[in-house]
């Protein structure tokens, strides 16, 4: 297996981040296989997805609908609400797995991976892209 750690900057804001390109790059060399992506964080998750549609901001305000950023979550450190940040993975598994053949992302047309990072308290994120041959 061959695995690398990469950074993300989402800013310091709710974010969708197209990791598309840079996973496509990643397995370019490589033969058939699977590739895993991966947030080793507890505030923030992965999901394929249409982007640049307007899914990827309807994700985000369904978050807000779904998990309000207000006082009601137990877990309270960092920025008032943050508390929802830690049960987005709940919702957003912190990984996602795709078939390579030849090189090449399996995805649908319009398909992309991104991370998704609804903390606004930690603008610097890592992602782990991991390849297992087949």
């Amino acid at each position: 297996m061959r695995s690398e750690l990469r950074a993300v900057r989402t800013g310091g804001a709710p974010a969708v981040v197209d990791l598309t390109d840079e996973c496509a790059e990643f397995v370019r060399s490589d033969g058939d296989g699977l590739l895993q992506v991966f947030v080793p964080h507890a505030t923030a998750g992965i999901a394929i997805l249409e982007t640049g549609s307007g899914s990827d901001d309807d994700l985000l305000a369904r978050l807000d609908e779904l998990l309000p950023r207000d006082d009601r979550w137990r877990h309270r450190h960092g920025s008032p609400g943050h508390g929802r940040d830690h049960v987005v993975p709940a919702f957003l598994p912190p990984h996602a797995s795709v078939p390579v053949l030849e090189g090449r992302l399996m995805l649908g047309t319009w398909q992309r991976i991104c991370l998704v990072d609804t903390n606004a308290d930690n603008p610097q994120r890592q992602v782990r892209l991991s390849f297992l041959p087949g």
